[in-house]
């Protein structure tokens, strides 16, 4: 269910000649530049935008903003451009907002646990500007994603069992509107009764309200103790049951990943590791040395009910970041299971009662379709993805993955979840949105016509349009 791109009927040339009098050589045409900005890391086509503003503050890119809105020009917002559902595809051509050089770290307040960066900053960036304070910041997607590409996607990862996801994390924004307002919502209180939660708004709003350009984030000690750990299980089924065993009886255990077994076999073969390939999971545990310890020794209980085996620990950080590191390449790990091919990637998630029920019915589900297609998942919260693997041009694969695509999303929502749990609706899953949510689409609407009456912030994502 991929929307078309609509043809474009009008010439952007007055507008881009007046940013490139106000931008020099920080607006580009050049094709190579377009290209890199109409695509991400999904499997949807190209679109490239008419040109690509590389802005340096808040201002600036208000400014931007009002010349586009008096052109009635769109406006997409570009991070680092590692979305997965198309979401900086420029449908109706316009301007493409590079936020990569807003990459200040505005400050940091180690009493308060909290910061200001500007949108640009990746996540990794600002983990190493943090490091002799003390503190970091835990959401962690995988990519080194820009925290307002992470903010308006409102992103998670691995980490989000414990710390969270981006609505958990984010304070405070500064967001330039569709009319060139520059408007700033929240403060740095850890919590407030004032008015409309607009920081919520914006969070996960993919672009379509508004273009952030600063954020204020919640911040986390660096735990004393660390230690991570693998197990290997006999089904998927009793790797997630030891998963739900975990969680409810409180465990505040800081991460725990699911590999089938397929996806196992290509982390080995990727990142030279030397996994048992069987259904897997990843613990990873944060306090101190006895917290950590009794943390471990009560999950190491709980998977050997459940026929765990072969539990392999890692403490030197160096251990910790191979595996990790190994995790979060599980996506070009599965595309190099089928040389020459694309992924499709998705996600779903379900409340963790019915997490066993919907892995195992896709995984048998996913078996008959003829497309190696390896699971991996955040299951303690209840997400898991899978990175379907075909030949683009090859129609009829298409329309296999995307009937089992269907499925998947319906089997998730009869269990009571959702058609992604981490990312997004861009223009991939608009149809599965509006079976989602329903009446509660149309109030979107509403919101979207009042705060972009004209329709130019990143048209064609979340809503139709």
């Amino acid at each position: 269910m991929v929307a078309e791109p609509v043809a474009r009927t009008t010439s952007n040339a007055a507008l881009i000649a007046e940013l490139t009098d106000m931008l020099g050589d920080r607006l580009s045409t050049g094709r190579a530049i377009l290209d890199q900005h109409g695509k991400d890391e999904s499997w949807h086509p190209a679109v490239p935008p008419d040109a690509v503003a590389f802005a340096r503050s808040t201002e600036e890119v208000a400014a931007i903003v009002r010349r586009c809105a008096a052109h009635r020009v769109p406006v997409v917002p570009f991070g680092t451009g590692t979305a997965l559902e198309g979401g900086v595809a420029a449908l109706r051509g316009g301007i493409c907002i590079d936020i990569s050089h807003m990459n200040e770290v505005v400050r940091v307040s180690p009493e308060d646990l909290d910061c200001t960066v500007q949108a640009g900053v990746t996540r990794k960036q600002l983990n190493e500007h943090l490091r002799d304070t003390g503190l970091f910041f835990p959401i962690d997607p995988g990519a080194d994603a820009s925290i307002g590409g992470m903010t308006a996607t409102r992103a998670s990862g691995t980490n989000a069992v414990r710390y969270g996801t981006m609505k958990d994390a984010v304070l405070g924004l500064t967001v330039v509107t569709a009319d060139g307002s520059i408007v700033r919502t929240g403060t740095r209180a850890r919590k407030s009764a004032a008015g409309y939660d607009l920081t919520r708004l914006f969070v996960g709003s993919e672009g379509t309200l508004g273009v952030i350009t600063e954020i204020t984030l919640r911040l986390f000690g660096i735990p004393e103790a660390i230690s991570s750990a693998s197990c290997a299980f006999p089904s998927v089924r009793a790797a997630v049951d030891t998963v739900i065993q975990t969680i409810q009886m409180g465990i505040p255990v800081a991460r725990i990943e699911l590999l089938d077994a397929l996806q196992v076999r290509a982390v080995n073969a990727y990142s030279k590791l030397d996994l048992i390939e069987a259904p897997m999971l990843l613990f990873e545990f944060h306090g101190t040395d006895a917290g950590v310890a009794e943390q471990a020794e009560l999950v190491g209980a709980i998977a050997d009910e459940h026929g765990g085996r072969g539990f392999q620990w890692a403490t030197r950080p160096e251990d910790r970041n191979r595996l990790w590191a190994a995790r979060h390449d599980a996506f070009y790990a599965a595309l190099a299971l089928r040389p020459g091919c694309r992924g499709m990637p998705t996600d779903v998630c379900v409340p963790i009662s019915r997490l066993a029920d919907c892995i195992e019915e896709t995984r048998a589900d996913i078996d008959t379709i003829g497309l190696l297609t390896p699971i991996v998942g955040h299951v303690g919260d209840g997400n898991f993805h899978l990175s379907i693997l075909l030949d683009p041009d090859d129609a009829e694969e298409v329309a296999i993955a995307e009937a089992a695509h269907e499925r998947l999303v319906n089997r998730a929502l009869a269990m009571g979840g959702t058609c992604t749990g981490e990312h997004g609706i861009g223009y991939g899953k608009i149809a599965y949105l509006e079976r989602e949510q329903g009446p509660a689409v149309g109030l979107m609407r509403t919101i979207k016509a009042a705060l972009d009456p004209q329709g130019l912030m990143n048209p064609g994502k979340v809503l139709r349009s």
